[in-house]
C-alpha cells in the first residue's frame, strides 16, 4: 500500500504545479494585454507626432518622404489631408468649392460630404444653411 500513498502525493504535487502554472499563465496574459495597450497608445502618439511634423502617418522611413499636395498625391489614389483642404477654402464655402481644390475633382460626393461632416463635428466648420458652410 505504500505505492498508493506515494501515488496520492504525486497527484497532489502535479495539481500544485498545474495550479501554479495556471497562475503564472494568467499573470502573463495580463502582462501581454497591458503591453498591447501600451503599444497601441505609442502608435497613436507616433501618428499624432507625425501629423504634427507634417508627415502624415510616420512610416518607418524616418520622414524621408517629400511633402505632398493637399490631395495626397496624383491620380486620386492617395490619402487626402482634409485639414489642408479646409485651409484652402474661403470663409464661406459650398461642396462645389471643396471639389475645386486641386486633386479633389474626381472624389465621390460621399467623400466630400463625409469630410465636411468631420469638420463640423470637430468644430472646424459650421453649417449656415443647406449647402452653405462656414469655417469656425
Amino acid at each position: 500500500m505504500p505505492r498508493r500513498k506515494g501515488s496520492a502525493s504525486t497527484v497532489s504535487a502535479i495539481r500544485e504545479v498545474q495550479r501554479q502554472a495556471g497562475s503564472v499563465l494568467a499573470k502573463l496574459r495580463k502582462d501581454i494585454r497591458a503591453k498591447e495597450i501600451e503599444l497601441a497608445q505609442l502608435k497613436r502618439d507616433e501618428e499624432a507626432l507625425g501629423r504634427l511634423a507634417g508627415r502624415g502617418s510616420a512610416g518607418g522611413d524616418g520622414g524621408a518622404r517629400a511633402p505632398r499636395a493637399a490631395s495626397g498625391g496624383g491620380g486620386g489614389g492617395g490619402r487626402v489631408n482634409w485639414r489642408n483642404v479646409l485651409a484652402q477654402l474661403p470663409k464661406q464655402f459650398k461642396a462645389s468649392n471643396v471639389r475645386q481644390v486641386r486633386g479633389l475633382k474626381d472624389k465621390r460626393p460621399s467623400e466630400i460630404f463625409a469630410a465636411i461632416t468631420r469638420w463640423i463635428e470637430a468644430g472646424l466648420a459650421k453649417r449656415k444653411t443647406r449647402g452653405l458652410y462656414e469655417k469656425a
